[in-house]
């Protein structure tokens, strides 16, 4: 018996030896190839970040595509210019690579900003250390900036082992993305991967579930009056509103972390009439489906029972982007992409956000999907919107890694 265990202890390093995990390094040219990238990444973000292209400014979404345009035929990419449909106006642009593979991989970002032309005028872009800062800049200018430096990357080192990789420059996400849902829907459909870059979440953070999004309308009609001669005539219709408005307010579920928030409240022509006419429109985020049907219904049960007498009140909810719910699908690459992240020394966290995006849209297709791939960024839809080129090196590394293992292996994540 004790020969038997010494026989044990003398054999039991080679046994173990091979079960311990190997520290994981970087691929040295292809992150060679990303750091070249890295000036004219900058050079390209300052271009876009510096041409006014709010959703359906025509004349600032082109200038925006063609210079990403140029950028993917310099990569060989067959390039399409697909107009939106109705309502929106403006070219989405999409560039097509094929390779020798199987993998084929959906990239989305969005040219479209919330800004209106002059802000860049108004607020010039402008460098504070590593962050550029302006209109778009962190959302979402900087998702085509990194795939762009991912794509050129695995360019510079010849690999094509890839079915197809499809690169969408979305012209319309700001509002909904009805003029592009079904070009999304269709491409995500012919897809094993559906990556969205939307900007990164500081620090190492990418995005595994986002809220839906829905526009709840209230038109509010009453009877105009002298507001001074005789008001007990007139039917308020700005009283009413400001009272469902509150009311609104308590349709919010902390649990379910859904909210109402009221973000417009207009009526009246003039101070001397009482106001027959008010619209109120309030932003509506939600986890579930479940939870609009909820909303809506509440809604209309208010508009159903005006409190001023004389008033009548017609609700409707518009939703735009269904909600992007948590899955394990979503988990499994999430441990792929911390196996990447782990080549540079990093560790990739999740986060759930309210905002709503292209990758619902990818998602309901039955497609596997990540969000926030992008290098990282802040201040979205404020004077202050940014993006760390500090993180344009690991973020397009792994961009470029996760293109080479799912393209090589659809099966791998």
């Amino acid at each position: 018996m004790k020969a038997l265990a010494c026989s044990l202890l003398l054999i039991s390093p080679v046994l173990i030896a091979p079960l311990a995990r190997a520290t994981p390094h970087p691929q040295p040219k292809l992150l060679a190839a990303v750091r070249t990238c890295d000036p004219s990444s900058r050079r390209l973000l300052e271009q876009v970040v510096a041409i006014d292209s709010g959703t359906g400014d025509v004349e600032g979404l082109k200038a925006v595509g063609d210079l990403f345009a140029a950028d993917l035929e310099s990569l060989g990419a067959d390039v399409r210019r697909i107009p939106s449909t109705a309502p929106e106006v403006g070219d989405n642009v999409l560039g097509s690579l094929h390779g020798g593979g199987k993998g084929r991989i959906l990239l989305m970002a969005h040219m479209d900003t919330v800004f209106a032309r002059g802000d860049v005028a108004r607020r010039p872009p402008h460098w504070d250390g590593e962050r550029l800062i302006g209109p778009g800049a962190g959302d979402d200018k900087a998702g085509g900036v990194t795939a762009l430096c991912a794509l050129h990357a695995l360019a510079a080192i010849g690999y094509r082992d890839f079915a197809r990789i499809d690169l969408l420059l979305n012209a319309s996400e700001e509002t909904g993305s009805k003029g592009s849902r079904e070009l999304i829907r269709s491409l995500a459909a012919q897809s094993d991967l559906a990556i969205n870059l939307e900007r990164g979440v500081p620090t190492d953070r990418v995005l595994v579930a986002r809220k839906g999004s829905a526009v709840l309308t209230m038109e509010f009609t009453g009877v105009a009056a002298h507001s001074g001669l005789e008001p007990e005539k007139g039917r308020n219709a700005v009283l009413e509103a400001a009272r469902v408005a509150l009311a609104l307010g308590q349709l919010a579920d902390p649990v379910a972390r859904t909210s109402v928030t009221v973000d417009m409240l207009s009526g009246g022509e003039r101070t001397n009439v009482v106001p027959a006419h008010a619209v109120l429109k309030a932003d509506v985020r939600a986890f579930s489906s479940a939870e609009f049907d909820r909303v809506e219904q509440a809604a209309t049960e208010l508009a159903a029972h005006p409190q001023i007498e004389g008033v009548t009140i017609r609700s409707t909810l518009d939703r735009d982007f269904p909600p992007w719910p948590h899955t394990a699908g979503t988990d499994r690459i999430v441990e792929h992409a911390n196996r990447l992240f782990a080549e540079i020394g990093h560790t990739v966290s999740t986060i759930e956000v309210g905002s709503s995006a292209d990758v619902a849209l990818a998602a309901a297709s039955g497609t596997p999907a990540i969000d926030g791939f992008a290098l990282e960024g802040g201040g979205a839809h404020t004077p202050e919107d940014y993006a760390d080129l500090a993180t344009l090196v690991p973020r397009a590394y792994v961009l470029a890694r996760m293109l080479m293992d799912v393209g090589h292996d659809p099966k791998s994540l």
